[in-house]
């Protein structure tokens, strides 16, 4: 895994992120019906709206989005850790790696998770950085890992 790999462009990255996107968009519904289903045994607050009870709005705000975003990093966090690449990674022959080569450890699969929210929350700027050598994201250079692009397998081989 230390062999080189040239750093993967911006439109592979987007791409891998809208094939991630839909598995974890999937695993947020999942999590969102159980929370609906588990909520009310729960004890805490509920609200009536038109004969409809649910969860008060500042306890969904304050339990299942920090829920969906750690779920979202754990998603991340353990393609990242076994081999570097997500099921949209993977697609795209996209993976991420220790700037150094090897394996991403736990406190990178974090930083390189935080990274990202900032970079979204620059409005994509994060992003377009890669256009800039060393073609790193701000999430990459952030955590001290690095996304390259893999070399297609030759035909014939598996």
């Amino acid at each position: 895994m230390t062999d080189y790999a040239p750093p993967a462009g911006l439109l592979k990255r987007l791409m891998a992120l809208v094939y991630d996107g839909f598995l974890v968009l999937a695993l947020w519904f999942v999590s969102t019906g159980i929370f609906v289903l588990v909520y009310p045994k729960t004890g805490l607050p509920m609200e009536d709206i038109n004969g409809v009870t649910r969860a008060a709005p500042g306890y969904l705000k304050g339990i299942l989005l920090p829920l969906l975003l750690v779920e979202t990093w754990l998603f991340y966090a353990w393609f990242w850790m076994r081999g570097g690449q997500t099921l949209g990674m993977r697609a795209w022959r996209l993976q991420v790696r220790h700037y150094r080569g090897g394996p991403v450890k736990l406190w990178q699969t974090a930083a390189r998770f935080l990274g990202a929210c900032l970079s979204w929350g620059l409005f994509g700027a994060g992003y377009l950085v890669v256009l800039i050598a060393p073609h790193q994201t701000l999430h990459d250079r952030l955590s001290a890992t690095a996304t390259v692009e893999l070399p297609k397998k030759p035909k014939g081989k598996k």
